[in-house]
């Protein structure tokens, strides 16, 4: 078993490849009576052609499938779901999709080795019949439609719409009613047992646990499985432009919503951590809650809360994303867009940026706190090829020159777009 131990948090990482290529992650944390565990596979709603491992020729599946499935998964031969029967011996369960994983976790203080008999049992043994995906289909239609009438909703997907042509990543993660339409059971088994082998899964453990004996419990429960191989994904190439500058839609709402969006560049794979550092001190020193701009766009009345600030991004993809409510978005996309000029000839102000620094620093400690937050940190960066300590030693060294090239290389106004629900 390998073990990374990191001074500042003072947290041991232990990690165990296994001989079916599952990756075991265990953090303890003794003394907490929370048990924490999730379990991930590398397919998102982005993986809708591949080639399975050992065959030749790609495979398209409807969008939405890795949502759908995701949905599947709770429902058992015997008639059970298995959400319920977690839910009955007191243990908090649930699963989320996401562009680049699926994810399904359990917290508790008692029965966790009762509820991980039954968690492990239907992560392994899914049960797809041509009535029970009709069924889901009517379910996750009418979530489609529900999400539909969300002005949040919408304004989201719409900058995604105004960046990306091609991408997967603008698209719905829960696919269309017209696209799950087409999914059938077949779909399901080949995406599963295509995704859903141990060498592209990862489970994660964190709480007041004995690491190799949580491995061993893991072990028992794991049903024998061979590795699959590499999976070739295929994206099609993204044009670097935007598709439009401006994208606006009437909804019921009282005031104006805003995303404004930043098509960046993907990250190389050895700068994925140092560039995700860059962007958040650049969008707190833009917009963030000390930021000149905002400061001026509160006392103006334009805006009353602080933005929402993310920095997202996969292999072949990576956006900014900024939204609250305005009263003038336009108003404040065009200040945004002076605001990045001025720092990009600038430069950022070095005071402002060490302050900037030691603030996200303090962010990242405080996610080590919480059992909830380690296990799902470590898991969605795992799923990037990334080891969330990193970001803790990279964050020290941070270097001012850096982030300016970083700004100059991503802050394009020709990259940015206006989505709007007035």
């Amino acid at each position: 078993m390998q073990t990374i131990y990191n001074s500042k948090v003072k947290e041991t990482l232990y990690i165990e490849k296994l001989k079916n290529g599952l990756t075991l992650m265990i953090i303890p944390k003794k003394g907490i009576q929370k048990k924490y565990i999730i379990w991930g596979t590398h397919y998102g709603s982005n993986d809708n052609k591949f080639i399975v491992p050992g065959e030749n020729e790609p495979i398209e599946v409807p969008k939405g499938v890795a949502h759908f499935l995701e949905h599947k998964m709770f429902e058992q031969e015997n008639g059970k779901n298995s959400l319920d029967v977690l839910t009955s011996i007191g243990v908090s369960a649930n699963a989320y999709t996401t562009n680049d994983h699926t994810a399904y976790l359990y917290e508790c203080t008692e029965n966790f080795y009762e509820a991980l008999d039954e968690f492990m049992d239907y992560v392994q043994h899914p049960y797809f019949t041509d009535e029970n995906v009709e069924k889901e289909k009517g379910i996750i239609g009418q979530e489609i439609r529900m999400y539909d009438d969300y002005p949040e909703w919408k304004v989201y997907l719409n900058a995604l719409d105004a960046m990306y042509h091609k991408n997967p990543v603008k698209l719905d993660i829960t696919g269309t009613v017209e696209t799950i339409s087409k999914i059938d059971k077949d779909i399901l088994y080949k995406c599963y047992n295509t995704f859903y082998n141990p060498s592209n899964m990862c489970l994660v453990v964190s709480g007041d646990f004995v690491p190799e004996d949580i491995v061993e419990e893991i072990k028992k429960r794991l049903i024998e499985k061979t590795q699959n191989g590499e999976i070739k994904r295929i994206y099609e190439e993204e044009p670097q432009e935007i598709v439009k500058e401006k994208i606006e839609q009437k909804m019921n709402v009282s005031k104006p919503l805003f995303t404004i969006g930043i098509k960046c560049l993907a990250p190389a794979p050895n700068e994925k951590v140092k560039i995700n550092i860059a962007m958040e001190i650049i969008l707190n020193m833009l917009i963030g809650e000390s930021s000149e701009l905002y400061k001026q766009m509160y006392q103006d009345g334009n805006i009353f809360t602080m933005p929402s600030i993310s920095y997202e991004f996969g292999e072949n993809y990576a956006h900014i994303l900024i939204s609250e409510n305005a009263n003038n978005p336009e108003e404040l996309f065009e200040k945004l867009k002076e605001r990045i000029e001025e720092m990009k000839n600038n430069g950022l102000n070095t005071k402002d940026f060490e302050r900037t620094k030691k603030m996200i620093y303090g962010e990242y400690i405080k996610e080590y706190n919480d059992v909830t937050s380690i296990a799902k940190m470590f898991l969605s960066d795992f799923m990037k090829g990334i080891n969330s300590f990193d970001y803790l030693e990279e964050i020290e060294i941070m270097d001012i020159n850096f982030v300016n090239q970083v700004l100059k290389d991503n802050f394009n106004l020709d990259k940015m777009v206006l989505s709007v629900v007035k």
